[in-house]
């Protein structure tokens, strides 16, 4: 969605960061480069034009001019007044003091609230709550069947007395769903009301009716992120007409220019609470505006990506793997198609490589990853035998030629993924050796305790005057032990220095002496 925003600002940072001193023409261009990147962006004038208004009135400040590197802390400027602009701090829902909580939905036709719903019934669901789905979208023809199907594959009850398709008071169905969610025990109720073509002023009273009939806690406006700057007209209607609490942004995938996400919430000041990135239920997330400024300044998102990793991966089976690493067990095929399908689950692979810092450089080669490239890996370990996972070696050219069958690919993409494994096994079994990796147990390599030749060293004495003949008769040179601070070594406190006469450390061979006799 941002990528032509975060290229034309990345190309702008790129070539204020060779200038060690900033002057007042360079401070005029680069504001006047990120004025027309925004304005390429769809975002509204007014809030472009506040927008570059603080920046230059902070760049010409003195943190700029007293900063060691002043095109960095402009680049914090920037960032720091991105994230302000798309709402500062993460919104989160307002819970009722008794429930249900009630969330009523608003928008256009067309912006995808239905859908939306639907995914935000299964993102409450997986937070420990207990969501109702309210069908009062009476109008659109299918609505109610549309929803009914979302709340099945999200689990998620569905709350539907009327058919649909023009037929029933929507007000009605929203007013009986508050009784029947508290004889159900649901502590949220999410109504999805009918959408409008344009600024429907009688659309617009229904859903006025609806929220007084209602009285829900948390009016949510849907906005399709692709529709550019007449999202701010559209919101402001709302706001107007019906009002809303916070703002929804879908299609974030789309090819769009993004402008609505930095326009909206500058406009009507109501923050952007969710984002929906895709179709699939999955795809749905709360909205951070540190890491959408971090992601259009192509400074990586890692938080968010630690969270689908945490979501995603399997913790018992995790631990397994990190204790068979540990154990120096056999890395096999099943292991790596275990791992693949956990990296699987994540999502798409370009969208991951995407949340990485500096990754906007290398968008066009991260555009040419294909996912179904893991699934035919999947394939082929999955038409191998047990045996053949467990040790791949026994793969001679008829076995991979009936795996390349089975699979669907050829002998040499068989034979290229066992040569990547062997590579991969050899990578893990050097980690479970302790190559010099902090805190992997194993052992040390081969050799490590074997002199310069590979020979066994000689014990050596705890004696020291027993240990300096060994070393004249090996013609080796012994090394002088250093004692800690204050035994010799140096004054207390780890001062260099010797130390007055007569408080130097005794000879070790002279008190063995003395305590023999």
């Amino acid at each position: 969605m941002f990528e032509t925003l975060s290229d034309r600002l990345t190309s702008v940072f790129t070539s204020l960061r060779s200038k060690g001193k900033l002057s007042e023409a360079d401070i005029n261009a680069t504001a006047r480069e990120i004025r027309v990147a925004l304005l390429e962006a769809d975002v509204a004038l007014p809030v472009v034009k506040d927008f570059i208004a603080r920046i230059k009135e902070r760049s010409a400040g003195a943190e700029v001019a007293q900063a060691l590197n002043p095109a960095q802390q402009v680049v914090k400027i920037v960032n720091e007044e991105l994230i302000e602009i798309l709402g500062g701090e993460t919104r989160r829902i307002r819970f009722a003091k008794t429930a249900p909580t009630v969330i009523m939905l608003a928008g256009l036709q067309g912006a995808g609230k239905t859908t939306l719903a639907g995914k935000l019934a299964r993102w409450l669901k997986a937070e420990g709550h207990a969501p109702l789905l309210v069908a009062a979208d009476l109008q659109r023809p299918n609505a109610v069947q549309q929803i009914q199907v979302l709340g099945e594959r999200a689990g998620v009850a569905v709350f539907a007395p009327e058919p649909g398709n023009g037929v029933g008071d929507p007000v009605q169905v929203a007013r009986r769903s508050i009784d029947h969610a508290r004889h159900a025990q649901h502590d949220i109720v999410v109504i999805d009301t009918a959408g409008r073509l344009g600024i429907d002023a009688e659309m617009m009273g229904q859903a006025a009716d609806i929220r007084d009939a209602v009285r829900p806690d948390e009016i949510l406006f849907v906005v399709d992120a692709m529709i550019g700057q007449d999202a701010v007209t559209t919101a402001q209607a709302f706001l107007d007409g019906v009002g809303f609490d916070g703002v929804v942004l879908t299609k974030l995938d789309g090819d769009a220019r993004g402008g609505a996400a930095l326009s909206v919430r500058h406009v009507t000041g109501r923050p952007i609470m969710f984002a929906s990135t895709g179709e699939k239920l999955e795809d749905f997330d709360v909205f951070h505006p540190d890491r959408m400024a971090g992601r259009i300044l192509d400074m990586g998102d890692v938080l968010t990506l630690i969270e689908q990793a945490e979501k995603a991966f399997d913790a018992d089976q995790a631990a397994k793997m990190t204790t068979k690493f540990a154990s120096g067990e056999s890395f096999t095929l099943e292991d790596f198609l275990e791992q693949m399908m956990m990296i699987r689950k994540l999502g798409p692979i370009g969208n991951l490589l995407g949340m990485l810092p500096g990754m906007g450089q290398m968008r066009q080669q991260i555009d040419q990853i294909d996912d179904k490239d893991l699934d035919r890996v999947a394939a082929i370990i999955r038409s191998m035998t047990p045996g053949e996972r467990d040790n791949p070696k026994i793969l001679n050219g008829s076995r991979r030629a009936r795996i390349a069958r089975g699979s669907g690919v050829s002998v040499g993409e068989v034979s290229s993924l066992v040569t990547r494994f062997f590579d991969a096994q050899k990578m893990m079994r050097q980690m479970a050796g302790g190559m010099g990796i902090p805190g992997m147990p194993g052992t040390r390599r081969k050799g490590a305790a074997k002199g310069k030749k590979g020979k066994k060293k000689q014990p050596r004495s705890g004696d020291p005057r027993k240990r300096a003949a060994a070393a004249q008769q090996s013609g080796e040179r012994e090394a002088p032990q250093a004692l800690p601070p204050g035994l010799g070594g140096g004054l207390p406190g780890g001062m260099p220095g010797q130390l007055p006469p007569g408080f130097q450390m005794p000879d070790l061979g002279d008190l063995q002496s003395r305590k023999k006799k």
